[in-house]
């Protein structure tokens, strides 16, 4: 089975690339991703607080005794000459591109349009093959509207894409009241790729100590369900390509989210549960399925089972809805 996809425009040997994750903090461990199979590598995201406090750090550090004499501005560097920022994220990027055969994917983690997204080209320049945008915004103002919301990605979106040549992938949240209208307005500015979905960080709350405890559970296979769906939707109807995340641990998981109409799946609770080594695994398992069940690439296997063929895919959804309630039978 001929298991070459593409993604971002890129060219991969095969659909399974590691998730943006801590595994990829630094060289060793991007190298340990390629060696154990992954066909792509996202790298762990760089936030925009991260961005904005080192360059407040730096402009704070110049200032310091020029309120008492004001001929020492004099010794100080312009402050655009400054690489503001965290360099070892740069470093990284280098050290991976010139270690590593696989494409290495940077990635952004932002909440607001701001000139943080300037550093999309800096990460160009490193020599990232592509770019991952992952929004994580919770709209916790009671005075924002679902509109504005939609807006604000738009805006960091197509701040990015003003500042790079590479491809970008939008990572998006799956609670958007129209989601099939908010992917499409993504793709239509210009965003090269959807990986869907983030996993939105849930606290937990520890009632003997009365604090906020953040937790982090690792995903299941039963998580597929809410990209699958919307995979199936979005195919065929986008320039973009498609990405799944979120719960994939086995073969069976891969190959129902390529048939829906992923491009490329992406692990990272499974390597964490199951070790790296799992990414090469599961392609080989992906190939033994296809194998099997006739299919010659996974071209063939895209997107045949997306509702692309469907007239009205709502009137579609809503009679599965009633048939899955209607056929529930509970446990005695």
């Amino acid at each position: 089975m001929n298991l070459t996809t593409k993604y971002l425009g890129l060219t991969l040997k095969h659909p399974v690339l590691s998730s943006a994750s801590p595994l990829a903090q630094n060289l060793d461990g991007v190298r340990r991703l390629e060696d154990a199979g992954a066909s792509a590598i996202v790298l762990p995201s760089l936030f925009e607080e991260q961005i904005e406090q080192e360059a407040m750090h730096m402009l704070q550090t110049m200032k310091q005794g020029t309120e008492s004499f004001a001929e020492a501005t004099s010794y100080l560097p312009d402050p655009e000459r400054f690489l503001v920022g965290p360099d070892e994220y740069l470093t990284l990027i280098s050290h991976a591109k010139k270690s590593c055969e696989v494409p290495i994917i940077a990635s952004l983690n932002g909440r607001t349009p701001g000139s943080w997204a300037e550093y999309a080209r800096l990460m160009e320049n490193a020599g990232a093959d592509a770019l991952e945008l992952n929004v994580y915004y919770l709209a916790t103002n009671f005075n924002v509207s679902g509109a504005e919301v939609e807006e604000n990605y738009l805006n960091i979106l197509r701040a990015v894409k003003k500042e790079v040549k590479i491809p970008v992938a939008m990572k998006l949240s799956p609670y958007f009241s129209a989601m099939a209208n908010m992917a499409k307005r993504c793709d239509d500015a210009g965003a090269d790729g959807l990986v869907l979905f983030n996993r939105f960080y849930q606290p937990d709350l520890d009632i003997e100590e009365l604090e906020v405890q953040p937790k982090v559970d690792l995903s299941t296979s039963a998580e597929i369900r809410l990209p699958l769906r919307w995979l199936a939707v979005l195919h065929g109807h986008m320039k973009c390509s498609l990405a799944a995340t979120t719960g994939v641990h086995t073969p069976e998981d891969a190959v129902k989210l390529i048939m829906s109409g992923a491009d490329v799946v992406m692990l990272c609770s499974a390597l964490f549960q199951w070790g790296v080594r799992r990414l090469g695994r599961l392609a080989e398992e992906i190939d033994e399925w296809g194998t099997e069940h006739g299919y010659d690439s996974i071209e063939m296997m895209r997107g045949s089972m997306s509702q692309r063929a469907v007239k009205d895919p709502e009137a579609f959804e809503r009679a599965n809805y009633m048939k899955t309630l209607q056929s529930f039978r509970p446990v005695a």
